[in-house]
This record gives C-alpha cells, sequence and structure tokens, in this order.
C-alpha cells in the first residue's frame, strides 16, 4: 500500500460550473450496446516519470485516462461509455453508449481507478434516462479512496440528478488514485450514465495515452479491413501520433496510411496476423492489438437453390415432428390468427379484414396488436403452403390437416391481397392508423414500425405458395411483385434514402429476386436485388440495437438484437454472395467468426438475452439464455447462405446443430404450446405470447426440408443433410434428378442416397462429412469425425474430401445408390474456459444432438457425473422414441439423459395462454402507442390495441428456482 499521504483531502475554493451544453431532439428508442470486445491489449511502456505541474490554469477530464468498473454492469451497456468523451444530445442518447445497471434497483456503484493517484474537485454525470426501465437516480453521493476504504468527499455541492444536463458537483479536493459515484435509485427504476467527467485541480500526473485497436475480425483476399483505432491524450502536445504496424502473420499488410487511427489494411497471403497501433506520448507509448484472419475469397459463382417442392419424408424423428407441425400446431396458429377474442398476442386476419374496409372508404375498427402483427399471418400461410407440399403418404391425420389448409388458404388469400393498396403496398398497421401519429411511409421517424419486417414475411409466403400449385395460381406471386415494385419505385438512388428498424424485407427482397430470375429469366429479379443492397447500404448513423451504428462493411462484431442481426447477416451474406463485393465478404466472414467463436450456444442457440433480446459481450453465454426460437431461425438462414457462398460443409454442420437443438424442441411434442425463448436451464412453452413472432417462423423454416437438404451447382449436387424421404431437385448437368434418401439419421449413421436422374449424365455427388467441432469454443471427447464406410452401388470407395465433402465423380443412371456409415458415439462436451458459466461442467452429446438431464428421470441433478462409460440406448416407450444416453452419477446412481429437443415434456406446470416478459421491449420505437406508460416496458413500443404486459409477466425474466432440465452438469476432472 502507497503511504497514506498520497490520498489526501485539502479544502480549497469551488471551481466554476462549466456551462451545461443544449439538449437536442428527443431519441425516439433506447440505444442497447453490447460491450467492448476484441482483443485490444493495452500496455504502457517506457520508463516512469514524475508529475507534471499543470501550466496557468488549464483543467483537464481525468476520466479519459481512468479505467472504469462497476458493482454490476447490465449486458446491454459498457463500461467504457463513461469515458469516452461523447458528450450526450439528451438523457436518451444512447448513441455512444451507455453505463447502466438495469434491472436491478438497489444501491450500485461505478468507479473510476487511475495508475498515479491524482487531484480533483469536481465532477459532472449525465444520467441515463431512457423513458423505460432506466430513470434519474433518488441521490448518489462521491466517495473517494483514503488508502484504507472509501470515505466521501467533504462539502459537496450540487449533486444533481436532472436530465438533459450534465449535472456538476464540486468538493473539498482531494488526492486519490480511486474515485466513486455511490448511486442510490428512486425505488423504481435502474440507474446509468452517459458521461462522467472528473476534473483536475492542481498538479496532474503525466499519463500514457489510451489507445484501442478494434475488435478482431476476417478478411478475403483482395479486399480490405476497416481498421477504426481509437488513441486519446490527457494532453496533447507535439509528440502525439499514432501508427500501425504489423507485429507477426505469414504475408505482408500494406496500410492505407499507417499513421491514422482510421485507416484500410490488405494482406498478400492467408493466415492470421496481429495488428498493432502505438499511441505515443512525450514520456510513454500505450499499444494495443487485434487479430485479423485472412482468407481466400469464396467462389466466383454461389451454389443454387433447391427450392421445396412436393417432397416425401421417411425418417423416424422426423416423421414425427413433420406431423405434429402440420396435424396440431400450424392448425393452432391458424385458429390463433383467426381469433377476435384474443387480449394478448392479437392482431390477426382481422387487421387485414379492416384495412381492407378502409381502403374501400368504409367504417372500420382500429388496428389490434403491434405494428408488426401481419407477420405471423404471412408466416402461417407459408407454413400451410409448405405442409401441402408435405406427402401424407396415407397418414389419414396429415391428409385431412392439409384438407383443413387448403380451404384456409382459399379463405385467407382473398382477404389478405384486399388490403393492399393500390401501389402495392401492404401493411394493415399504416392503413388503420392516424395520419396524426404516422402520416408517411418509410419516414426515419417511425423506421420501428416494422414495415420492411412486415413485407418481407409476404413476399416470401409468395414464393412457397408458387411452388405450391406449380405457378397455377399467381394471387400471392402477383401480389408480391406489386409490393416489391412498389417498394423499388420509391425507395433508392434519388428517391428515398431509407432502412428498416428490424431487418427482413432486405434477404426477401434477394430471394425473390432469384426465384423470379429462376421463373421468368432475363433478370427480371435483379431490381429486387439492388433494392436490397441500397437498404443494407443505407443502414448507418443508428445504434447498434439494431446494427445501424455502422456501415454494413464496416461491421465486424455481432451485436444488438440476435433476430434483427441474423436476418441482416443473412442480407449481407447474400448481397456478398450475389454481387462478389470483397467488403461485404469480409465483413460478413467477420460477424460469422465472431458469432460462430464467442458467441455461440452448444445447442447452436444464439443471444444471452444480456441485451435487449440480444448478444451479449465475447464468451458471456449464461445458461438461462434468450436463444429466442426466431434467431435460431434466422441463423440457420445466415449459415445456409453461407454454404451457398463458399460450397463449405462446415456452414452446414452448424446450421444441423441449430435445428436439431435449438429449433426442433421449439414446440412441444403434443404440438400445443411452444418456445418463445430457449434457455440452457428449464423451459417454458405456453400456447401463444404477447408477441408471438415466432409462431409461423418455426414451422415453416422446419419444413423446408429440400432446401436445407441439397443444394446444386450447373454439374454437382450437394447434400447437406441426413434426412430420410424423396426430393426433385431440380437440374443438374442438363436433366432432371429425384435423390431418394434412406436413414434412421440422428438414431444411426448408415445413410443411402439413391441418385435418380432422368437421363443418365456425368456430374459430382458432395456429401457431407459431419465435423462435431465447428466452433472453437467447445471441445468434444473422444473424437469423432470422417466416415466409418463409403460405397457406391456396394463397392467401397475411398473419395477425396473437399471443403469438408466427400465428393463422387461418376456418369450416375436411375437407381445408382451411395452408402455411407458415420460414426455415431457419446461424446462429452467441455467449454472454453473463458465461458464463466460453464466453468467445470460438461455436457453430452451424440450424433448432432445435445443432450439435457431431467429431474424426471434422476433425484439429484446437482450431482458430477461420473468418469465411468457411457452409453447410447434407444427407448421406444420414452417421448414417443428417442436414444438416450445412460451412465452414472458420482455417487453411483443411474444418470440418464434426453435429447434437447424433447426436453420439460414430462414437467408437470400449467401453461399459462399467453406468455411474455414485461422487462422487455418487443417493439421499441413503434408509433401509435395507446398503453399506459406506467406499465412495465412491454409496452413501451406497443401499438394500438391491446398490446400490453400480459399477467404476472411484469418485471424481469423469472426462472424456476427449481431446477428441472439442464445441458451443463458438473464435471469430476
Amino acid at each position: 500500500m502507497k503511504p497514506s499521504n498520497a490520498w489526501s483531502q485539502v479544502p480549497v475554493p469551488s471551481a466554476e460550473m462549466l456551462p451545461e451544453p443544449p439538449s437536442g431532439a428527443a431519441v425516439n428508442r433506447r440505444h442497447f450496446l453490447a460491450g467492448v470486445a476484441g482483443t485490444a491489449l493495452l500496455s504502457a511502456v517506457g520508463p516512469s516519470k514524475a508529475l507534471a505541474a499543470v501550466v496557468g490554469d488549464v483543467t483537464v477530464n481525468l476520466a479519459k485516462v481512468a479505467t472504469a468498473s462497476a458493482s454490476y454492469t447490465s449486458g446491454d451497456t459498457k463500461l467504457s461509455a463513461l469515458n469516452d468523451g461523447a458528450d450526450p444530445l439528451n438523457s436518451r442518447d444512447g448513441s455512444h453508449g451507455s453505463y447502466g445497471n438495469w434491472p436491478r434497483t438497489d444501491a450500485q456503484w461505478v468507479q473510476y481507478e487511475w495508475s498515479k493517484p491524482v487531484t480533483t474537485n469536481r465532477v459532472e454525470i449525465y444520467w441515463w434516462v431512457d423513458g423505460q426501465g432506466v430513470g434519474a437516480p433518488g441521490s448518489y453521493q462521491v466517495t473517494y479512496w483514503n488508502g484504507s476504504e472509501f470515505v466521501p468527499v467533504s462539502h459537496a455541492k450540487g449533486l444533481g440528478v436532472a436530465p438533459n444536463s450534465f449535472n456538476s458537483t464540486s468538493f473539498d479536493e482531494v488526492k486519490t488514485d480511486k474515485l466513486r459515484l455511490e448511486i442510490t435509485s428512486d425505488g423504481t427504476h435502474s440507474t446509468g450514465v452517459l458521461e462522467w467527467k472528473v476534473y483536475s485541480s492542481g498538479a496532474v500526473p503525466l499519463f500514457p495515452p489510451t489507445v484501442d485497436a478494434g475488435v478482431d475480425r476476417a478478411v478475403v483476399l483482395g479486399g480490405k479491413t476497416y481498421l477504426s483505432g481509437r488513441a486519446d491524450w490527457l494532453m496533447p502536445t507535439a509528440a502525439s501520433r499514432v501508427l500501425w504496424s504489423k507485429t507477426s502473420g505469414p504475408g505482408q499488410v500494406v496500410f492505407a496510411d499507417a499513421a491514422t487511427t482510421d485507416t484500410t489494411a490488405t494482406f498478400s497471403e492467408p493466415g492470421e496476423y496481429v495488428l498493432e497501433i502505438t499511441a505515443f506520448g512525450d514520456k510513454e507509448n500505450s499499444r494495443s492489438k487485434l487479430i485479423v484472419h485472412a482468407e481466400q475469397a469464396p467462389p466466383r459463382e454461389r451454389l443454387n437453390v433447391v427450392y421445396t417442392t412436393r417432397y416425401a419424408i421417411d425418417n423416424p424423428m422426423w416423421n414425427e415432428r413433420a406431423k405434429t407441425l402440420i396435424v396440431d400446431w400450424i392448425p393452432h396458429c391458424v385458429a390463433q390468427c383467426e381469433r377476435t377474442d384474443l387480449k394478448q398476442g392479437q392482431g390477426g386476419l382481422d387487421n387485414f379484414i379492416e384495412a381492407a374496409k378502409a381502403l374501400r372508404g368504409e367504417p372500420h375498427a382500429r388496428h389490434k396488436g403491434y405494428v408488426f402483427s401481419n407477420a405471423w399471418v404471412h408466416q402461417t400461410a407459408e407454413s400451410m403452403c409448405i405442409a401441402l407440399m408435405v406427402d401424407p403418404q396415407g397418414d389419414a391425420d396429415i391428409a385431412a390437416a392439409q384438407e383443413a389448409m387448403k380451404v384456409t388458404l382459399e379463405k385467407w388469400i382473398p382477404i389478405v391481397l384486399a388490403a393492399q393498396e393500390s401501389d402495392g403496398y401492404l401493411q394493415t398497421a399504416y392503413t388503420l392508423a392516424d395520419r396524426k401519429q404516422w402520416p408517411d411511409r418509410w419516414s426515419p421517424d417511425h423506421r420501428g414500425n416494422h414495415e420492411g419486417y412486415v413485407a418481407g414475411y409476404f413476399i416470401e409466403s409468395a414464393i412457397n405458395h408458387y411452388t405450391l400449385t406449380d405457378g397455377q395460381d399467381l394471387r400471392l406471386y402477383n401480389g408480391a411483385k406489386k409490393l416489391a415494385d412498389c417498394w423499388v419505385a420509391n425507395i433508392g438512388p434519388g428517391k428515398k434514402d431509407w432502412f428498416d428498424g428490424h431487418q427482413e424485407i432486405e434477404q426477401a427482397l434477394v430471394r425473390f429476386g432469384r426465384f423470379v430470375n429462376d421463373t421468368e429469366g432475363n433478370g427480371r429479379g435483379d431490381g429486387y436485388i439492388k433494392l436490397a443492397r441500397f437498404l443494407l447500404d443505407s443502414r448507418r448513423g443508428g445504434q447498434e440495437y439494431d446494427q445501424s451504428h455502422l456501415p454494413p462493411i464496416r461491421q465486424y462484431e455481432a451485436v444488438g438484437h440476435a433476430v434483427r442481426a441474423t436476418y441482416f447477416y443473412s442480407g449481407m451474406a447474400d448481397i456478398a454472395a450475389e454481387t462478389g463485393d470483397q467488403d461485404y465478404q469480409s465483413a460478413v466472414l467477420s460477424l460469422w467468426d465472431n458469432m460462430v467463436n464467442k458467441k455461440f450456444y452448444v445447442t447452436g442457440g444464439i443471444g444471452s438475452g444480456e441485451t435487449s433480446e440480444g448478444f451479449g459481450p465475447n464468451y458471456s453465454l449464461r445458461n438461462e439464455a434468450y436463444c429466442e426460437s426466431c434467431s435460431s431461425c434466422g441463423l440457420i438462414f445466415f449459415q445456409y447462405k453461407m454454404n451457398l457462398s463458399y460450397h463449405d460443409a462446415k456452414y452446414a454442420d452448424l446450421y444441423e446443430q441449430t435445428m436439431y437443438n435449438a429449433l426442433f424442441g421449439a414446440v412441444d411434442m403434443e404440438g400445443k404450446n411452444f418456445c418463445y425463448t430457449n434457455p440452457l436451464v428449464n423451459t417454458q412453452r405456453t400456447p401463444w405470447h404477447v408477441c408471438p413472432c415466432c409462431v409461423g417462423n418455426i414451422p415453416r423454416t422446419l419444413l423446408m426440408v429440400p432446401t436445407w437438404s441439397y443444394t446444386k451447382g450447373p454439374d454437382a449436387l450437394y447434400v447437406n443433410l441426413f434426412i430420410g424421404g424423396r426430393v426433385n431437385v431440380g437440374k443438374i448437368a442438363g436433366t432432371d434428378v429425384q435423390v431418394v434418401q434412406k436413414t434412421e439419421y440422428p438414431w444411426k449413421g448408415a445413410v443411402a442416397i439413391a441418385i435418380n436422374p432422368a437421363e443418365a449424365k456425368t456430374f459430382s455427388v458432395h456429401v457431407r462429412v459431419p465435423n462435431r467441432a465447428t466452433s472453437k469454443l467447445y471441445t468434444t471427447t473422444p473424437e469423432v469425425d470422417g466416415l466409418k464406410r463409403l460405397a457406391v452401388n456396394g463397392k467401397r470407395v475411398t473419395p477425396d474430401i473437399v471443403k469438408g465433402y466427400a465428393v463422387i465423380t461418376r456418369r450416375w443412371e436411375k437407381g445408382d445408390t451411395v452408402e455411407l456409415e458415420l460414426p455415431m458415439e457419446v461424446q462429452r462436451i467441455k467449454a472454453d474456459p473463458r465461458i464463466k458459466a460453464d466453468a467445470n461442467l460438461l455436457a453430452l452429446q451424440y450424433g448432432p444432438l445435445i443432450y439435457n438431464v431431467e429431474e424426471a428421470d434422476q433425484h439429484n441433478l446437482d450431482l458430477a457425473l461420473s468418469n465411468e462409460p457411457l452409453k447410447a440406448e434407444w427407448r421406444p416407450d420414452l417421448l414417443g422414441g428417442v436414444m438416450v444416453i445412460t451412465g452414472k452419477w458420482q455417487d453411483g446412481t443411474p444418470m440418464l439423459a434426453v435429447p434437447n429437443y424433447a426436453r420439460m415434456n414430462r414437467a408437470a406446470h400449467e401453461h399459462p395462454e399467453v406468455a411474455g416478459d414485461g422487462s422487455v421491449n418487443y417493439a421499441p420505437s413503434a408509433t401509435n402507442n395507446n398503453t399506459n406508460k406506467n406499465k412495465p416496458a412491454v409496452n413501451a413500443g406497443a401499438a394500438f390495441q391491446g398490446a400490453a404486459t400480459p399477467p404476472n409477466s411484469a418485471g424481469r425474466r423469472r426462472y424456476p428456482r427449481k431446477v428441472e432440465s439442464k445441458v451443463w452438469m458438473q464435471s469430476l476432472a
């Protein structure tokens, strides 16, 4: 400990208060930002020097060189925002970040620490007041470290808590290396700070500059990475400068301008590089590093989509899942969308009926539910179209459900199209809105109204309706073209410059553009793809929550709302594949790498929920995860697009992991309840939700089996998933090809793939060789990879393995069959030690399936798993027939684990009719809010009638104290 005279308090006159900056226009939505990421390393180099006096009456903000800490920091905020030097426009302005402690409402503290003692007599604090869960404190005090404890400063004056300005507090001068704000909330709100300044008095130590290189990233060769370093000096001098350099790597690095913080760099060879930025001071320098992984650009031509057309399923696990979705879940969604008496999660077909009345000039009712409530109608319509393409193969229940769906579609389609405006625009919330509250379409003030989100779902539903009818019924297809043409006519260069607060239309436009090109030819869909890029490129100047904080090509870390993010990254991957733009390719590769190798759950889910329904910091993967079902759908879309672009099986490995674990069990085995979130500890399923955006997304994603199972090139077929059944994949090498798989995978490893071309042709068949360790976050024991056996027409062959695929090139004739045996063993999984939530824990895996231990099968889930052998056993009597894993706990009692997708199907819980989290704002910045402002944040974005908090859901998410099911268990090792 330093001598006590290093910390002292000396009475001095109070410093004059600086002028308060003017407050700007109100920010109309909460800004959620994730923590600082990457491998930036800060180190001071050079000899330590004595204190240097400040010349004259110069006063500096000492916070610039302080290290911030706090008693608690919410995952959607970051401590670095406290001293980033950015003056807020007002108390809602989180555009540069914010510190907060939501959902805590008890006493909290934030602290600055300096490497050398400083003297100060004044602080300024700009409180964060977001109008929702974060408010001004009831009171606070300033304390300092006196060498043995924190004590209050003397004669404090000010201590203001006013919003929209800096609150200045002066006090007797103190000399210390630690200063705290001890904050007491008003008892209702959490507290937060946008900026906290600490002003010097007297002598100022000589501090090295602060520097941050930024986040790790990837880059494709021939492209460039955008470097956005940050350097700051307490007192800049002529010696203050920066310099970028390469510290390691296999090739040359060329910086556009190595002497500026913002520059670009290119790389000559593939491999891992370490770049360093040095900030030079008078006596001491500081350095920070980041890692860049350079790799070859993807092939010039992407793979082609295998559209979902009529197909058959012949697989035990998938047969049961598909039947449940078709016979039970989709009809439930239809019934809910047609109800007019819902109190929560309403806004179904009735909104289209009322919008049509409004367009005809007739009296009409108000819009119900959220502004985006059209989404679950469009999703459910698309789900019906896909379900009708599944061959019932004599199953009377499926056939009956399909007949009912045909009747429903005939009822719904005219109702939906009647709500489409004359120029093609379609969103019932806008059509029924009060023009005083929502005067114009595509207004920057109304980005939160999901215009593109609902439009995108309508466009996507039209594609599967077209394939269902084999192009014989063009009603939805023509309606989608009319809607897309409306957007093209109004948005783009020389027109409106706009982007939607919730991404979806971008990937929908690319999907539709490809489909129109494949259907009509002559590049007729190109305009839709160009508009998708314009909408992506227009994202800037906003917030991390909706990924508008930076231009797409400068985004290298997965942040913000996880569904918006995956839809965004999926659209970016589309544009990268369509255009070959290397900046897009580099950004997409970086985002994929960050997500998969730093923010990816072992179940394939994403979104820890520390931010608003989104990502937390790197390696912050709490097991009470959010993992929204829609984010799993979005991640499947994203990984699939990467597979199309790179022709690499690892992306299919990952979307199989997400599909079989994070999404497959989102609907319960009876088809009556679903998961909005998919934590790794327990699970709540309910019939409906206050925000039922996932209800149709789950079945429409899972049932597109042909699309996820196969892709193709001009002379190649790629087999990505092993699902028994019959699929027509379209033309390969100029002839139509049918593929028939026979397999009980994932229960067994034997797979037979019959290739049936209409004409004998020579082409390549690429069969995925599963890799269970694609993410760097998890290691498995024993290692299980490769193929046990591969044969063609009974003759064993040794194929070349290219990008994770076994490649067989030959002249294929009808009936030629590829037979393979995949290794299937029980594996123990350990997490990266940086994932603190999984320290000293292990998980179990069999094939692609992650397993849960449940209270229904053993008396104590807190025991450690023994090191005795584990084995897989088929249990036809359990959960519809599953492969279980058996072993022993440390006390010798039997251990039994069931597949994660089957979790919590035996727990004796009542299912509330509607679920929802009162701590979550499901629609930030949506307009026409008619709800009580004093209700929890779920209402903050509620538009129109009934988007309110469900019963007993106010406050933060609650998990049962009693653990009934979990993925990770104690390890003896």
